[in-house]
């Protein structure tokens, strides 16, 4: 459970190291990009992860930061940077964000997603969709494209057809640890398993052990990203596949902009994971930046107020990744881990999975 706040010019190799007190106060120059990343938050424990998946989860969280860097570092946008590093954690099954997102009660996967522009305050969100391969570029086309923030649904699936955006069959999301994670879960609580999706592949075997560690280590597999370009623009997105068995059309923190993803540019910008439930009630995202702005704290110190205070009371559980306008980066989790990594212009990655590593 610990929180840093580290210039990326002091981490010495991809697990990082904790900086001094002097180095925290450090932050890159203007006109410098950088770039922080979260891929869920869970009892994730040194030991119970296998070397094979932890080498896995890193080479994912590497490869989210080098699409972000090509945007970047070329000049491209915040916003661009958050979908580009967000398109690839949504097709990649170890997440559970678009392909290998979780599955409902129902048997369907749900996806949730939403994106925010620190300039303008201008923000787009989509809940409750089934055929979008990249949730996250609908939401930003509703953000660009409409005159709406959310959208949900047939009536989002409707907007993505209409805008160009590439829409796939469902079983493209379907995963078989996922599905057997369904099965597990609808039987401790008594309820019927629905029919295997139409389109899934034939059914194989499912390592048990990997089930045990996916209830503890992905309870909450969401993706987020926050982005600062050149110009000095913020912005932040978050994607996920929600609650496994959740039910009646529930929607989490993921698409609600101040809950679970929030920009501005006088500022922060936060991407959170969590029980999105705890997210909402504390508007966690908006929160955080509110604690910057208005009462002067630094993003370390506010990220922890909120995080490790405020939902800690409430027994809220997760984390948030931000990023201000000057560069400054900060993480905070009240789990024994969280997927993370983190980049700035001129520096070297940190990546980092387990509380006692930056």
């Amino acid at each position: 459970m610990l929180r840093y706040l580290i210039p990326a010019a002091l981490a010495a190799s991809l697990g990082g190291l904790a900086p001094s007190a002097d180095a925290q106060s450090e932050a890159p120059s203007q006109g410098h990009w950088a770039l922080v990343v979260h891929g869920g938050a869970g009892v994730i424990e040194r030991g119970a992860m296998t070397p094979d998946r932890e080498a896995e989860y890193r080479a994912a969280m590497a490869a989210a930061l080098s699409r972000g860097e090509a945007v970047l570092e070329s000049g491209g946008t915040s916003l661009d940077a958050i979908e580009a590093v967000i398109h690839g954690m949504e097709d990649d099954v170890l997440f559970n964000s678009g392909r290998g997102a979780v599955f409902t009660a129902a048997g369907r996967n749900e996806l949730d997603a939403s994106i925010m522009d620190g300039a303008t305050l201008s923000a787009g969100a989509v809940a409750g969709v089934t055929q979008v391969r990249h949730p996250i570029s609908l939401a930003r086309a509703v953000m660009d494209n409409s005159r709406h923030v959310m959208l949900q649904g047939e009536g989002a699936e409707t907007f993505a057809r209409e805008q160009g955006l590439e829409i796939v069959e469902p079983a493209y999301f379907f995963t078989e640890r996922r599905w057997a994670a369904l099965e597990r879960t609808l039987i401790s609580l008594g309820l019927e398993i629905p029919p295997r999706p139409e389109g899934a592949p034939a059914p194989t075997g499912v390592d048990h052990g990997e089930l045990d560690r996916d209830a503890r280590e992905h309870r909450f597999g969401t993706v987020g990203v926050v982005a600062l370009d050149r110009a000095g623009n913020i912005a932040a997105g978050t994607s996920t596949g929600g609650t496994t068995a959740k039910r009646w059309g529930r929607v989490g923190d993921s698409p609600i902009i101040g809950a679970g993803t929030y920009a501005s540019n006088a500022s922060c910008g936060v991407s959170a994971t969590g029980t999105g439930e705890f997210f909402i009630r504390l508007t966690v995202a908006s929160r955080i930046c509110a604690l910057v702005e208005f009462q002067g704290l630094d993003l370390q110190a506010a990220a922890d107020q909120v995080i490790m205070d405020e939902l800690t009371a409430l027994d809220g559980d997760g984390g948030v990744v931000a990023l201000t306008p000057q560069g400054d980066i900060a993480w905070s989790f009240n789990t024994p881990g969280m997927y993370r990594a983190r980049l700035s212009e001129g520096g070297e990655p940190v990546i980092a999975i387990y509380g006692d590593e930056g």
